[in-house]
């Protein structure tokens, strides 16, 4: 997969659980996740294989554009990047996020009712992976814990 050589964190979100999560300007994150964050139903969310959920602010700037209400945080991930060609991460790409902090997407998050407020029509399937491939955000398992800080770079490490 050819992946530029870094993007960078633009917002970092925590929740008491649910949605929306809320801007914070630095976290440590653990092999359980963000320190602070919360989940409601950890049948479906949470866990070693989805401590942490990332998305791409290009994919929410696109949604906006098509005139959906939804902003960083409010579908509920706790890392919103930019620069990274999201269409290209998968499953067991591995993620350099700041100077510590190293991520393994294990899978995409499947969307739910909880976020059908983020759009206009309430079909939030509109970010589902099955349905419009490149859109849905990721889960990642934390292989090395650290601090990160919103302007910390994130990249695939050795890519082409």
């Amino acid at each position: 997969m050819a992946v530029p050589a870094s993007g960078r964190i633009l917002h970092i979100n925590i929740s008491d659980g649910g949605t929306p999560k809320l801007p914070i300007p630095t976290v440590d994150i653990g092999v359980d996740g963000l320190v602070g964050d919360r989940q409601k139903n950890l049948k479906y969310h949470g866990g070693p294989d989805r401590a942490v959920c990332l998305w791409s602010a290009e994919i929410i700037q696109m949604l906006q554009t098509e005139g959906h209400p939804i902003h960083p945080g409010s579908a509920g991930e706790n890392i919103t990047v930019e620069g990274l060609p999201w269409q290209d991460l998968q499953p067991d790409t591995l993620l350099q996020v700041g100077d510590t902090v190293r991520l393994m997407i294990t899978d995409y998050a499947a969307p739910c009712r909880t976020i059908g407020k983020c759009f206009s029509d309430r079909k939030y399937s509109r970010i589902s992976q099955k349905h419009f491939p490149g859109t849905s955000r990721l889960y990642a398992r934390v292989l090395t814990p650290g601090t990160v800080a919103v302007g910390n770079s994130i990249f695939v490490p050795n890519a082409p």
